[in-house]
């Protein structure tokens, strides 16, 4: 394996950003300065440190996204732009997909990963895992419909929502959060109230926040704190 393919896989950032770890005489193999980072090694026998600290391996990769409006989460599509599209040719791993879907002009949080147990984690009904989103309707809600929201609203399936979480940031925004995952959740449940969604972004997803420096279409390696949270 390459030591460059092998920091990525490690946590220590995207291809480019570790060669420059490289490039600065910040790592070591077998206890030797190493300023090649096409250098051949055996990821499970040699010693690889980055700053003095030895490396631990790992075949999972864990991308947070910023999505941007106007791609799909797909790993290939033949008519529009995929999340996966945005990723340097270096940065996809074998398996990498997007964790759920965000509609094609919702934006904002998306795992990306090859973990496939977690991906069944987070996504399982029975586990209810929290999705907050910044919505900005079409009319102001008022009470009334920012209960019924919070009860449990009927969008046309056989039950009716889960009670969902409603914070008020202005007139006509919200931080909405739910536990379930149904199709076009979001939009169906304004409708349900008479109301439409006019902007719609996910900002957390469990313990996972979207990182505020992040902008649409950029991504990086979740922290071991981010992963200790999703997990």
């Amino acid at each position: 394996m390459r030591l460059d393919k092998f920091l990525c896989d490690c946590g220590y950032g995207t291809r480019s950003q570790v060669k420059q770890l490289v490039k600065k005489g910040r790592v070591t193999v077998n206890g030797a300065p190493c300023r090649q980072a096409d250098l051949k090694i055996d990821e499970k026998n040699d010693r690889i440190s980055v700053d003095g600290n030895e490396c631990g391996y790992s075949q999972f990769v864990y991308y947070m996204f910023h999505k941007p409006a106007g791609c799909v989460c797909a790993v290939k599509d033949n008519v529009s732009r995929t999340v996966m599209e945005y990723l340097e040719k270096e940065d996809v791993k074998k398996d990498l997909f997007p964790v759920g879907r965000l509609d094609k002009d919702t934006e904002g949080l998306l795992l990306l990963t090859n973990d496939g147990a977690l991906s069944h984690k987070l996504l399982s009904p029975k586990k209810h895992v929290p999705k907050t989103y910044y919505v900005k309707s079409k009319k102001a809600l008022s009470k009334e419909d920012v209960k019924q929201l919070e009860t449990g609203v009927d969008i046309g399936d056989e039950k009716k929502t889960l009670p969902a979480s409603v914070e008020v940031l202005g007139q006509r925004e919200i931080f909405l959060t739910i536990s379930e995952g149904r199709f076009h959740q979001i939009k169906r449940m304004l409708f349900s109230v008479g109301n439409e969604v006019v902007y719609l972004k996910r900002v957390s997803m469990g313990g996972l926040h979207l990182d505020e420096n992040l902008k649409p279409g950029e991504y990086r390696l979740l922290t071991g704190e981010e992963m200790e949270r999703l997990c």
